[in-house]
């Protein structure tokens, strides 16, 4: 009779596959993460017009790593067929074979449901709002086969937790919450291009599309007016919300920030277009940090 593995032996099967799933879900790469968060703090702040209310403080805050992994997954599992070819993408799990097609579709599943389960925790209109969400996640990783414009879904997606922050806090969308979306989503779709950059020429070797192709040899042209868009939006929801000194000192902080990624990408290099990409997580900390301040202060002026 052949002898049963111990236990102890099976141990470090179920790290590996752990570790994998980690991988999976880009646990080892916050940016992502970082990305999603900025926007959706801007409009709980905005919504709350301070420090929100702690549980959806907290909701959102875990909604958003759930989400932002669940939406890596279904992307991978999307993009089977291209990862492979792509010298920055080769290394995926779903790439390599590490992780099975039915495996990323259970962690995506279980993902999704946990953040179901933070939504059911707030009003009705933020649990309808979180559908359309779920759909915008789901569907954003098939549109770079169809469409030269998959980053401006992304801000979509990148952004719906905006209305969401609203919708928890004041059981409304009032229209400077639509404003803040529409700055969003000219914002990601400037620094996920940063991002196609990176991967252009093997996305055209593979038939993929993105909005780095689509520009072309206007990329940092059109990247000028998405950030240009970006920050006419985000000064009509500081002029509509009328917001102080701190708020404008944000923006002016992350316009010279916007500059240097220029600087750092005007050589179209890739590895300085990812750095280019990667440097808008401090372009959504600053903006966020003159909403908190600003806000902090016109709490604390209003209670003296």
């Amino acid at each position: 009779m052949p002898l049963q593995p111990h236990p102890s032996d099976l141990q470090p099967a179920w790290r590996e596959r752990l570790r994998l799933y980690w991988t999976l879900v880009r646990g080892d790469r916050p940016i992502g993460w970082l990305l999603l968060l900025w926007p959706t703090w801007w409009g709980l702040w905005l919504a709350a017009k301070g420090m929100p209310p702690l549980w959806p403080l907290l909701v959102f805050s875990a909604g958003v790593w759930l989400t932002r992994s669940a939406g890596c997954v279904i992307n991978d599992y999307a993009d089977r067929w291209l990862d492979g070819s792509v010298d920055r993408t080769r290394q995926r799990p779903l790439a390599t074979g590490a992780v099975t097609g039915r495996e990323a579709l259970m962690v995506f599943a279980v993902l999704m449901l946990a953040a179901l389960a933070l939504v059911l925790t707030l009003n009705r209109l933020v649990l309808w709002l979180s559908l359309a969400g779920a759909f915008l996640s789901m569907t954003y990783p098939y549109l770079k086969r169809y469409t030269y414009l998959p980053q401006v879904y992304l801000g979509m997606a990148f952004g719906w937790g905006i209305p969401m922050a609203f919708a928890a806090v004041t059981g409304a969308v009032p229209p400077i919450a639509w404003v803040l979306y529409v700055a969003n989503i000219f914002w990601a779709t400037a620094y996920d291009t940063w991002y196609a950059m990176v991967d252009r020429d093997d996305d055209i070797r593979m038939g993929a599309k993105s909005t780095a192709i689509l520009f072309g040899e206007m990329d940092l042209v059109a990247q000028g007016v998405l950030y240009a868009g970006m920050f006419a939006a985000l000064a009509m929801v500081g002029r509509d919300a009328g917001m102080g000194s701190w708020y404008w000192g944000g923006l002016g902080a992350a316009v010279v920030l916007v500059v240097h990624e220029f600087g750092l990408a005007r050589d179209r290099d890739r590895d300085n277009c990812f750095r280019a990409f990667l440097h808008n997580n401090w372009v959504g900390m600053v903006v966020f940090a003159g909403i908190a301040l600003d806000e902090a202060l016109r709490a604390t002026a209003v209670a003296a």
